[in-house]
C-alpha cells in the first residue's frame, strides 16, 4: 500500500515534530532551526545537525513542507514553510491525546543514584557538580529567552517551567549539600524535607 504525498508519513518522529512546530513559528532555514534548538527546546528537546538537515529532506519529500533555493551570500540556504498537509500533521500532533513522552537522561542524578560507595566527601562534591550544572542550564534558559510577546505566550510559559524545575533542581542541591555535611542519615534527611 502506498502513502500519497498529501498523507502525513506513518512515522513522523520527535525531530519531525520539532522542525513543523519550528517552520510554523517563522525559523525556515535548517541553519535558523539549527540556532533557534540551541537556544530554546535544547533545554527539554535537542536536536543535532545529523537529525535536522535528514529530517528537512524527509519531510519535503513526504510533501509536509516544501523548500526554496535561495542563496544568501557566499552560502546556499533552503528556505522552507508548510504545506497544508503539513499544517495539518502539526495540527494533529499537538492535539492528539496519547501518552506524551516523558524521557531525562541526567548523569548527575545517575551517579548520585549510586553514591553509597562514595565517601561523604565525594558525595558533597557530586551534588555540588549537579548544583553547578543546573545553575549553568538557568543562566543559559535567562541568556537565550527573548522577552515575553503576545504571540509566543506558550514560548514564554515553557521557559517559566524550565526556570522553576532547574531552580527547584538547585535548591535540592544546596539543601542535600548541607545535610550530607552534617552526616546526616537517609531517613533523617527525609524527615528535615517534611516527607518523613
Amino acid at each position: 500500500m502506498s502513502t500519497r504525498r498529501d498523507d502525513p508519513p506513518q512515522d513522523l518522529r520527535g525531530s519531525g515534530h520539532l522542525i513543523l512546530g519550528m517552520i510554523s513559528i517563522g525559523v525556515r532555514t535548517g541553519y535558523e532551526i539549527r540556532r533557534r534548538v540551541e537556544r530554546s527546546t535544547r533545554f527539554f528537546w535537542a536536536a543535532s545537525n545529523g537529525q535536522i538537515y535528514p529530517e528537512l529532506r524527509r519531510l519535503e519529500a513526504a510533501g509536509l513542507i516544501r523548500g526554496e533555493d535561495d542563496p544568501s551570500g557566499e552560502r546556499q540556504r533552503r528556505v522552507f514553510e508548510l504545506t497544508d498537509a503539513g499544517k495539518s500533521a502539526l495540527h494533529d500532533w499537538l492535539t492528539e491525546s496519547t501518552t506524551l513522552t516523558f524521557e531525562q537522561r541526567n548523569e548527575g542524578l545517575l551517579k548520585f543514584f549510586f553514591a553509597d560507595v562514595l565517601s561523604s566527601e565525594e558525595a558533597v562534591e557530586l551534588v555540588r557538580a549537579m548544583r553547578h550544572h543546573h545553575e549553568l542550564i538557568l543562566a543559559g534558559i535567562h541568556a537565550a529567552t527573548p522577552p515575553y510577546r503576545a504571540d509566543r505566550r506558550f514560548g514564554y510559559l515553557t521557559k517559566e517551567y524550565g526556570l522553576g524545575l532547574h531552580g527547584w533542581i538547585v535548591e535540592w542541591c544546596k539543601q542535600t549539600e548541607r545535610e550530607l555535611a552534617k552526616g546526616g542519615a537517609p531517613g533523617e534527611l527525609t524527615s528535615a524535607r517534611g516527607h518523613g
